[in-house]
């Protein structure tokens, strides 16, 4: 069964490689704003879901004969929905909502066939930052520069991001943005794995 991750996300396509999964690597043709803005009523976790599967039936239209793995993952803080931060500017912003405060991750997959979703799996890890002192915080970015603009938390938790917190509660693949063992539970039901 031919396998192919919708997204280019370079940590998941890390994380499936070390999993020792082959599978292709395709950009969905997904515009994310506009189902945001459809979807703005929905709780963040549905919202990561519909994302998700847009991702992955954007990718199993054009190749019908694969399983299709669509991801989407939404910072959520008191019911505000984060994205990415569009400059090191906004993440410094966004770091500093989050400084001292939890927030929840709400990571969803959904594997598609064709245009049907035949599988979705919602997870939520919730972390909770340290009050970081303004010095710190500038050392960060600098350090970052512009990847801190490449995830939804300002933050790669396997890297430097690691010193913004104080308790993690939940699971470090749903962290990630992709959690792995159900997926691989998933795989290996579909009979993509050995069981």
């Amino acid at each position: 069964m031919k396998l192919v991750l919708a997204s280019t996300s370079r940590i998941r396509g890390d994380l499936l490689l070390k999993a020792g999964l082959a599978f292709d690597a395709v950009r969905p043709e997904v515009d994310e704003t506009e189902i945001k803005k459809a979807s703005r009523r929905l709780a963040p976790g549905d919202l990561a879901l519909s994302l998700a599967a847009a991702k992955a039936v954007s990718v199993a239209n054009r190749m019908s004969d694969a399983l299709v793995l669509g991801a989407d993952q939404i910072l959520n803080l008191e019911g505000r929905v984060f994205d990415k931060p569009e400059s090191p500017e906004a993440a410094r912003r966004q770091l500093l909502d989050l400084r001292g405060r939890s927030h929840v991750l709400e990571t969803a997959l959904c594997c598609a066939r064709g245009s049907a979703v035949i599988w979705r799996y919602l997870d939520q890890a919730t972390l909770t930052m340290r009050s970081f002192t303004d010095g710190f915080l500038d050392d960060y970015l600098r350090h970052m520069g512009p990847e801190v603009t490449t995830s939804v938390g300002a933050y790669k938790l396997e890297g430097l991001g690691a010193q913004l917190f104080d308790k993690i509660e939940g699971d470090y693949f749903t962290i990630l943005g992709l959690p792995l063992l159900p997926l691989l539970d998933f795989l290996r039901r579909q009979g993509a794995l050995a069981a």
